[in-house]
C-alpha cells in the first residue's frame, strides 16, 4: 500500500470552500482511504490524508477528469502547500 498525508493552505475565508471540493472528489480507482480534514490550530491549513493499494493508482488518480476538474476549481483558493509525507500503510480499520 501507498500512503500520502499532505497539507495545503487555504487563502484567507477560502478553506471551507476549498474542503468542500477537496471531500467531493468521489470514488477513485485504488483508493481505500481519502480524508480531507481542518487542522484545529490553523485556520488556513487542510490536512489530506490518503491511502491507496499502490503509488500507480495514486498516479493514475491525477489524470482523472473527476479530479483534474477539482484541482481546477480549487487552485485559486489554494495559497501554498506545507508538509508532506509519503507513508508505507501496513493495515487498519477499512484497510486489507
Amino acid at each position: 500500500m501507498y500512503g500520502l498525508i499532505g497539507e495545503i493552505k487555504a487563502v484567507e475565508g477560502g478553506r471551507d470552500e476549498l474542503s468542500g471540493i477537496l471531500a467531493g472528489i468521489g470514488d477513485m480507482p485504488g483508493c481505500l482511504s481519502y480524508v480531507v480534514s481542518h487542522d484545529a490550530s490553523d485556520p488556513a491549513a487542510i490536512w489530506v490524508t490518503e491511502v491507496w493499494l499502490s503509488a500507480a493508482h495514486h498516479a493514475d488518480s491525477l489524470s482523472m477528469p473527476e479530479v483534474r476538474a477539482a484541482i481546477e476549481r480549487g487552485r485559486p483558493l489554494i495559497s501554498g502547500f506545507g508538509r508532506r509525507f509519503e507513508t508505507e500503510p501496513v493495515g487498519g480499520v477499512g484497510l486489507p
